[in-house]
């Protein structure tokens, strides 16, 4: 009876328990766990699908909605809720079954999908994401089978008996696990914290000062609760924090020497974030590379030119390089567009045309003016430089200049301005004689000649 009872309150399932559990699993009385546990699973997914239509979340940012209904966190959450509540009433009248192995299966699902949409949210498209999430779903699917076949208390202990001593602390492999295990959980739950800080601080954002000043702050955040989330993890395990000292004098010496780029980012970073001389949304240019700054992260500057290629730089480079903001003080561009014309052309006539070609497109402004100037003077022709501002750079350029090249070709054929090209002269010598041709003397052949002549006379 105490067996029965003991599998009823959920304990873990001991092997030589495994005969009792399939023959209650056989009874019955199983059929109306299984019927509970289904109610359970429709009340979540009619409660999820009702949230997700209500709140309308963004899929790809949501850590509690995925892209399909069940993905995300809430519905194993819900599920896990009902199921217990179930649990605890169905208790009160029979002995369980089901719900003594559905109860770790969904506490399982709840760590892998916690974990797995954090990570996906704070580390989005990043390589090595993939392979933590299978070894989070490993480490849980791993746990769930050894608690509910009754091996994890056993393995713990065995565990425990490994033990060495470390200064003034005793440590076994039990604890590093246990630690590992706590340090993980604690970073999962500041990212979850940090990325909806992150995510209600940016929402809110009115302008590009505005949201790199909430950028930084929320980066701080996040490295701050890391930080203390990290300590208490560690404190909970039983590691003495005092002997952190010599680590971080240790790190310390690691980040002078080897680690000096990468902690010149971050400082960089900071810097860049709160002292705001480059802002999300500005037009920059760095080492010949042209483009509007789309993020800014602790370590690197995210920078998507106006063919649609990004470049990542990292913030040491923007800090002690050279640095063009196009936006910091206007965000007019001026362009340009080089024609040549022949030299019997009208000088004023081709100006009156680049200057009808510019002021055709609606993207060109008029305050400053369009100029058209003779600018040298060619191998071939005249060559003149048409000049323009533009206030939209980042609507693109190429389009705006063929238009406008377009145009100036269609205008000097309707009045006869003609474009030259160029004209080469070349000068052919004939064939060149033959070596046979060149080695047989002149005086050989007019020598019969010349005996002829004198024996005629």
């Amino acid at each position: 009876m105490s067996t029965t009872s003991t599998a009823a309150g959920g304990a873990p399932l001991p092997i030589h328990d495994f005969g009792q559990w399939l023959e209650a699993f056989m009874q019955p009385d199983a059929l109306v766990e299984v019927g509970a546990l289904l109610a359970c699973v429709l009340l979540a997914w009619g409660i999820t699908a009702l949230a997700k239509r209500a709140f309308r979340p963004d899929e790809a940012s949501s850590i509690w909605f995925g892209r399909g209904l069940v993905d995300g966190v809430l519905f194993p959450a819900l599920l896990l809720s009902l199921a217990y509540g179930a649990r605890s009433v169905l208790l009160l009248f029979q002995p369980l079954a089901v719900f003594r192995v559905a109860i770790p299966v969904l506490v399982s699902l709840v760590v892998i999908r916690v974990g797995v949409k954090v990570l996906q949210v704070a580390f989005r498209d990043a390589a090595w994401l993939r392979p933590i999430e299978r070894t989070i779903s490993w480490i849980a699917w791993g746990g769930m089978v050894l608690w509910v076949s009754g091996l994890l208390p056993v393995l713990l202990n065995e565990l425990d008996q490994i033990q060495w001593k470390l200064g003034g602390t005793t440590l076994s492999v039990r604890t590093l696990l246990e630690g590992a295990l706590t340090t993980s959980a604690v970073l999962v739950i500041t990212l979850w914290i940090s990325s909806a800080i992150e995510a209600r601080l940016l929402r809110s954002a009115t302008g590009p000062e505005a949201l790199s000043l909430r950028k930084a702050g929320s980066n701080a955040t996040r490295a701050l609760l890391m930080f203390v989330g990290l300590m208490l993890a560690l404190s909970s395990v039983g590691i003495d924090l005092t002997a952190l000292s010599v680590l971080g004098g240790a790190i310390g010496v690691g980040i002078g020497f080897g680690l000096q780029k990468l902690a010149a980012n971050y400082v960089s970073g900071f810097v860049i974030l709160t002292e705001r001389s480059m802002r999300i949304g500005d037009m920059i240019r760095v080492d010949n590379f042209e483009g509007r700054i789309t993020d800014i992260k602790a370590r690197f500057t995210v920078i998507r030119n106006l063919t649609g290629r990004e470049s990542i730089v990292p913030n040491e480079v923007l800090m002690t390089n050279r640095v063009e903001n196009l936006s910091l003080a206007d965000a007019r561009v001026w362009l340009s567009s080089v024609v040549s014309v022949s030299y019997g052309s009208d000088v004023e006539l081709v100006s009156r045309l680049l200057l009808q070609a510019a002021a055709s497109q609606p993207r060109v402004l008029r305050d400053p003016p369009p100029s058209a100037s003779l600018s040298a003077f060619g191998a071939d022709g005249l060559e003149f430089t048409l000049g323009y501002w533009i206030a939209d750079p980042e609507n693109g350029q190429l389009v705006l200049r063929s238009e406008i090249n377009k145009r100036i070709l269609a205008l000097f054929r309707e009045h006869g301005v003609e474009i030259p090209f160029p004209q080469r002269v070349v000068h052919w010598k004939g064939p060149e004689p033959t070596p046979a041709e060149s080695s047989v003397p002149a005086t050989r052949t007019d020598a019969p000649a010349s005996a002829n002549a004198s024996g005629q006379g």
